[in-house]
């Protein structure tokens, strides 16, 4: 199956974050590919990458990197298809440089940015932005929602069952 998003990371070393949105993705059913091009390291494949990633049938970008995180701009600096960038965490600065690099995008050129290591919303991001145009993505979407309120329902009524007792002073 063509996939229809694509998840980018500036190193491989970010794949223990990014394989989040990746098993959502292939939970959810969404054909997805994944691969690692750095905005400094290899610029003249990431420009092709975003310069083709609509011609080969790619809808949304899920973009990460961290420290200075030029990536997801880049991406999006070279293309008209919608970009998330997922900070990652990894300098000294715990992610929040890598924050502000992608979040702080100049006027024409947005990042829809997720969380410091959000990968897994990465992914219901692009999912929601898919379901816009596929009622049955946008059902699968709805079951999945309802499973994450169903969890939290149960473990609700499980925690009600416990018994505590409290003591004062």
């Amino acid at each position: 199956m063509t996939p229809i998003v694509s998840i980018i990371m500036g190193s491989t070393s970010d794949l223990p974050i990014m394989e989040k949105a990746a098993h959502l993705l292939n939970d959810l059913q969404v054909p997805f590919e994944i691969n690692a091009l750095s905005a400094h390291r290899t610029p003249a494949e990431v420009e092709e990458f975003a310069q083709n990633a609509k011609k080969r049938g790619i809808k949304v970008i899920i973009a990460a990197a961290g420290m200075a995180a030029a990536l997801p701009g880049v991406i999006a600096a070279n293309t008209t298809l919608p970009v998330i960038g997922v900070p990652i965490k990894g300098s000294v600065l715990d992610g929040v440089d890598a924050l502000y690099s992608i979040v702080q995008m100049p006027p024409g050129i947005p990042v829809a940015t997720v969380a410091i290591n959000g990968a897994m919303n990465a992914a219901i991001l692009a999912v929601q932005m898919l379901a816009l145009g596929n009622e049955q993505l946008a059902e699968t979407l709805e079951v999945y929602k309802d499973s994450l309120k169903n969890k939290i329902v149960k473990a609700n009524e499980e925690l009600q069952q416990l018994k505590f007792e409290f003591k004062t002073n």
